[in-house]
């Protein structure tokens, strides 16, 4: 097995990994720097920590992505699928960043790994690719956005009688702790997705036997890079959530963080499942924006997010297969 080639695609397996970092930071902490809970920096920081906590949580997600969406390919052209679908996700992160679109980074992958898959002649297990992509990618919003609903409906009779102004002070510090959750739920759910991929690469190279464990190595990498990503920061995309979508106050960010927080877990260790951070997040500040009022939710905004999701599969796995075809015409 050619190192160069193995080398090349952890390589650009830990960029992709960086560009999710920055890219999905804003999922942990737009909510809380929007209410002022906590300021940009502070937030970041605790992102970082927490991402790469994270990472270390489970390998459910990881065996997902490794072995049940596309069929391990062998060899040299093993090697340039996986690096093509990399490619083809890394490039539609950068674009959805540069426009400041929460589209998710997860699916860019699994959208990478197919097309790179069907353009390299591979089978795609598409059983898997619908259990757990397809309609997790549905499931996961629409729970996000009724079950954020409830929880503030929930904190909204509960605190009936409160002090308002006392009752936002202590929501704002509740939101450290939830956002805390959400960045490490975000760093189990999304450091593992290239894990995956880095363990398939290693098995391609006969490094690795499929089951082993993943090596340490892997692990650390791959969480040290996704927290480096998230400090960089994403503030395009933060102001998109944080603000675009709705005003949100500190019992609203609460709920919002608290119900993503929770819905990656579930999905994590109950189901294995990889879900995007960005569609449950995004689906859980609607759906606690609609608890004020149902046009209190920029709806307009959100439409153009739910576009963003409906296109990323394809349009990386586009540019995946694009790639494919291009590195198989210059190396053979």
């Amino acid at each position: 097995m050619d190192t160069f080639a193995l080398i090349v695609t952890i390589g650009v397996a830990l960029g992709f990994t960086y560009t999710n970092g920055f890219h999905d930071s804003a999922n942990a902490i737009a909510t809380s720097v929007s209410t002022r809970a906590l300021t940009p920096r502070a937030a970041l920081a605790m992102a970082a920590v927490m991402n790469l906590a994270g990472a270390f949580l489970g390998s459910g997600v990881a065996k997902t992505v490794s072995e049940g969406l596309i069929e391990t390919p062998t060899g040299k052209t093993g090697m340039w699928i996986l690096f093509s679908a990399l490619v083809g996700a890394i490039v539609w992160n950068l674009i959805t960043w540069y426009f400041g679109l929460p589209s998710s980074s997860s699916h860019a992958l699994f959208g990478g790994m197919v097309g790179a898959a069907l353009a390299g002649g591979i089978g795609v297990i598409w059983s898997g690719v619908v259990d757990k992509v397809v309609i997790p990618m549905f499931l996961s919003p629409i729970v996000g956005l009724i079950v954020g609903y409830l929880v503030m409906v929930v904190i909204m009779w509960l605190f009936r009688r409160s002090n308002p102004h006392k009752a936002k002070r202590g929501f704002r510090v509740a939101q450290t702790v939830s956002a805390a959750g959400m960045a490490l739920g975000h760093g189990l759910q999304d450091a593992q997705k290239t894990m995956g991929v880095v363990v398939m690469a290693l098995v391609i190279a006969d490094i690795e036997k499929p089951g082993d464990p993943i090596p340490v190595w892997v692990k650390v990498a791959c969480a040290v890079m996704l927290s480096l990503g998230t400090y960089a920061g994403g503030w395009r995309i933060m102001r998109t959530l944080g603000r675009k979508i709705i005003e949100l106050d500190p019992p609203q960010g609460f709920a919002a963080e608290t119900t993503g927080a929770s819905i990656m877990y579930t999905a994590s260790y109950l189901y294995h499942a990889p879900i995007s951070t960005t569609h449950v997040i995004t689906s859980a500040i609607m759906g606690v924006g609609a608890t004020k009022r149902v046009n209190a939710v920029r709806w307009g905004v959100a439409k153009n997010i739910i576009m963003g999701w409906f296109i990323t599969m394809p349009a990386a796995a586009g540019v995946a297969a694009a790639c494919f075809w291009a590195v198989n015409l210059a190396v053979g």
